[in-house]
């Protein structure tokens, strides 16, 4: 599903994309215990939402990405960790993110819980955006397909400025690229 560019999600609709997700997923796991991975900052309004809509046993964890600069060798790198894993040998897991763009960060976690062992592992979001994948990744659900270069604020995306998370729409935002410049000043560059 996606949206015409610059169109909100209503709350409505999330509601009823996300409660269809929750019962594609029941099917496939049919009753087992299944542990879903919750990605925080962005995650936590679609997962609680999510898990409701899930007729099978759930177990909670929480991770949090810490993304840091460092320098290495005299290069200038990016580096993506995640907190304590759980241990998931033999468990179904679904890993649960809002957004899914480049994909290297959802790629790295997913490896990473990969290796405790689990029986099967798929990813669910709410926010595909396809045309800027640089992995080889794709989502297992996904509530909307939307343009790689739209900001979403809403439903747990913070803007810019951090606030916005507690909408219960998505609608559409702006990166910080594009500021208005009044009288005399010049757009500041990001």
């Amino acid at each position: 599903m996606s949206a015409p560019r610059g169109a909100a999600y209503s709350a409505s609709r999330i509601a009823s994309r996300v409660s269809a997700l929750g019962k594609e997923i029941s099917r496939e796991f049919s009753g087992r215990r299944l542990d879903v991975v919750v990605t925080l900052d962005r995650g936590f309004v679609f997962a609680a939402d999510l898990i409701r809509h899930i007729n099978a046993p759930v177990v909670c964890h929480f991770v949090r990405e810490d993304v840091r600069d460092v320098e290495h060798s005299g290069y200038a790198r990016r580096e993506v960790l995640f907190g304590s894993h759980p241990e998931l040998k033999g468990r179904d897991v679904l890993v649960v993110d809002a957004v899914l763009e480049s994909g290297v960060t959802q790629e790295f976690l997913l490896r990473r819980l990969g290796e405790s062992g689990p029986r099967s592992i798929r990813l669910v979001v709410l926010l595909d955006k396809p045309a800027k994948r640089r992995v080889a990744l794709e989502p297992d659900y996904f509530g909307f397909r939307t343009a790689s270069n739209q900001v979403w604020v809403g439903y747990g995306l913070a803007g810019p400025n951090g606030m916005g998370r507690n909408l219960r729409q998505l609608a559409p935002g702006t990166n910080g690229a594009s500021r208005k410049s009044g009288k005399g000043r010049k757009k500041q560059a990001r």
